[in-house]
């Protein structure tokens, strides 16, 4: 039982619509720093916050596992079915319950944080995970005024990476104009 308390996983979340080269730097990244055992990419249906998504979500777990294929420590899940839900608070009640893993980082890239606070049980996902914030290029400072960071700056761990430039939605956008 000791052994699965010192298991430390990352979880990554989101509709990776589509995967892209920051998810697998930012995986990276944790693992060496936060020596992690493994990082789950856990793919939701869509994005609460968007209408739709670009890709379809076979396409997108499919692309997810090719781009991480040489990666043993990162794993490619679909919960939402078997949870019934694809809120993140969900997915890490499910770790913690059904998989009896206490010792999770949530990993997120500082674009998020402006968001966060609108996520549900965004308070709960704070003091029951660490929190783990990497650097996105143009949202750095944005991020530290956030309502999360000035409540929670002591429980949230921020990397220092190289920022990230890419985004699912640049890629979709030159996805758009090469159909």
């Amino acid at each position: 039982m000791a052994n699965i308390q010192k298991k430390k996983i990352g979880l990554l979340g989101g509709s990776f619509d589509p995967a892209h080269k920051g998810h697998l730097s930012i995986s990276k990244i944790a693992i060496k720093k936060l020596k992690l055992k493994k990082i789950y990419w856990v793919i939701t249906r869509k994005n609460p916050f968007k209408s739709k998504t670009f890709y379809s979500l076979d396409e997108r777990i499919e692309y997810s596992k090719k781009i991480t294929r040489t990666q043993k420590k990162i794993k490619i899940i679909y919960l939402d079915n078997i949870i019934k839900s694809s809120r993140i608070v969900d997915v890490i009640n499910y770790f913690i319950k059904k998989k009896k893993i206490k010792n999770i980082f949530f990993l997120i890239g500082s674009d998020n944080l402006s968001q966060f606070h609108r996520w549900k049980s965004w308070k709960k996902i704070v003091k029951i995970v660490n929190l783990t914030v990497f650097s996105r290029k143009g949202y750095d400072r944005k991020g530290m005024k956030t309502i999360v960071v000035k409540n929670f700056k002591n429980r949230i761990i921020f990397i220092k990476n190289k920022p990230i430039s890419i985004s699912s939605t640049q890629l979709k956008k030159r996805s758009k104009l090469n159909v």
